[in-house]
């Protein structure tokens, strides 16, 4: 009887470890370790991915931008009473501020 606990526990421990194997490979856990043993590697696929962040980020306001002025001007071109004194305001300071 305490022979068939010892393996059924056995049996789990295998089971657990095999499972752990897997999730360590799923989460690639081996590249990582790799990775973090080469520093200056790691820095140049940080530096790039920065990059590539900020590029998007800029993009990416560029467009939605874009997209804001054409609203804005076909709200102009409504003509509505509220939004369009409030639009003239916004144009009459940045005329301003460009005029210093």
């Amino acid at each position: 009887m305490a022979r068939e606990a010892d393996n059924r526990v056995l049996w789990e421990l295998k089971l657990k470890v095999r499972q752990l194997s897997v999730a360590m490979e799923k989460m690639r856990l081996a590249e990582y370790v790799a990775l973090l043993d080469r520093p200056y590697r790691l820095l140049y696929i940080n530096f790039l991915t920065g990059i590539a962040r900020g590029l998007g980020i800029a993009v990416g306001f560029t467009i939605l931008g874009a997209v804001v002025v054409l609203v804005l001007q076909r709200l102009v071109t409504l003509n509505l009473p509220l939004i369009g004194g409030f639009i003239a305001d916004i144009v009459r300071a940045v005329e301003i501020n460009l005029a210093r």
